[in-house]
């Protein structure tokens, strides 16, 4: 059985596909046998990376002609790798069906292969949530960039929260203390998962074993790309201790990807950067990546976890889920400044430019306000 290895990203802009498909090629080299999974649905272009022409065989042809899904797995120029393209014309995760979630998850785990990496979406959609938790060594990309540091650590939270509630199944006494809290979100939000641990614990104490079993088990691996210098090394140290200290996470450190800008030339030219320049510090440093990811034994979910049988919960309407997510995002920011990840400064700094860039929306928005005014106008005299 191949191992599966999510890659995926709080946030975009951060270099998660950069470090998918090179991290692919770099292992192929090594003689592995690897399979590429362009899984960005509706913002796919893996395939410019690897310089590989997607053609008309794609996930979304897949999904739409019901084609086979061999006839997909097309062969690159790269020894060892092969790849499977999404398809922009899928405009959101949200029009994959049940049905369809699970009928993907099922036939890519029937791949023969040695690794299977899936680049997934950035956020936090319920789909890549369960995509990443194919695996309990998925990896999730960083920067130092105090947005990037937040949304990093906020994937990782919601990664534990879809596992708590995949494994307190519906009407079970822990399932109903869940939603209970949930009904007050600050008050779920103020509680640390160890702490709601313990409250699980005293309900529904079998189910709890279970989970605290699961938490052993699930050991995501953290990537820090753009880092200007070793201090910034500093930020995956704090993640890993906000994760143990506030989500009862154990996360391991994979490595570290300084800032370069062979990177956007190697783009250009449509080749992976271990091909374009392999000795280059950013290529040797996914080959450093790359020698511990062989390195590590694999892990594995226990035999009752299967992602095939996740729900799909949904909230009652669209603001309590904007509710939800902005509590939840709050409650992020609170555990990192409560664990030294996030200084007040930086904190202050991230306001100012959030602050900035709402204000530049807004003199946009007027601006085209104004235009369709007058073209309005126009059109009236016209």
């Amino acid at each position: 059985m191949s191992q599966i290895i999510p890659v995926a990203s709080g946030k975009g802009g951060v270099g998660k596909s950069l470090l998918s498909a090179n991290l692919a090629i770099a292992l192929g080299q090594q003689g592995k046998r690897v399979v590429l999974v362009d899984l960005d649905l509706g913002a796919s272009n893996l395939h410019l990376v690897i310089g590989q022409h997607p053609g008309a065989a794609s996930l979304g042809s897949w999904f739409t002609e019901k084609s086979q899904f061999k006839d997909i797995i097309q062969p690159t120029d790269y020894q060892n790798v092969s790849f499977i393209a999404g398809d922009s014309q899928i405009p959101d995760l949200t029009s994959l069906k049940y049905a369809q979630k699970i009928k993907l998850i099922k036939n890519l785990k029937n791949i023969d292969t040695d690794y299977l990496i899936l680049d997934l979406g950035a956020g936090t959609h319920q789909f890549i949530l369960d995509m990443f938790l194919l695996s309990p060594q998925g990896i999730v990309v960083s920067a130092p960039a105090v947005t990037a540091t937040l949304n990093g650590y906020l994937f990782l939270k919601n990664a534990v929260f879809r596992l708590l509630y995949t494994t307190y199944k519906r009407n079970t006494p822990g399932r109903e203390l869940l939603d209970n809290l949930k009904k007050n979100s600050q008050s779920m939000q103020k509680l640390y998962i160890p702490q709601l641990v313990q409250a699980l614990g005293q309900v529904d104490p079998s189910t709890t074993q279970l989970f605290i079993s699961r938490m052993q088990q699930f050991r995501p691996r953290l990537v820090m790309n753009m880092i200007e210098n070793p201090v910034d090394a500093e930020k995956a140290t704090r993640i890993k201790n906000s994760c143990n200290q506030y989500l009862g996470l154990e996360i391991d450190f994979l490595g570290l990807m300084y800032r370069d800008m062979l990177q956007d030339k190697a783009l250009q030219s449509q080749l992976p950067v271990v091909v374009y320049k392999p000795n280059s510090v950013l290529g040797q440093a996914i080959y450093r990546i790359a020698d511990k990811v062989i390195e590590t034994p694999p892990r594995k979910f226990d035999s009752d976890f299967d992602p095939e049988s996740f729900s799909t919960d949904s909230f009652n309407n669209a603001e309590e889920e904007a509710n939800n997510d902005f509590d939840f995002k709050l409650s992020g920011i609170d555990d990192l400044v409560a664990g030294g990840s996030l200084t007040m400064g930086e904190l202050a700094e991230m306001v100012k430019t959030q602050h900035y860039e709402i204000t530049q929306l807004k003199k946009e928005n007027l601006l085209l306000k104004s235009k369709l005014v007058k073209a309005a106008q126009q059109g009236f005299q016209l």
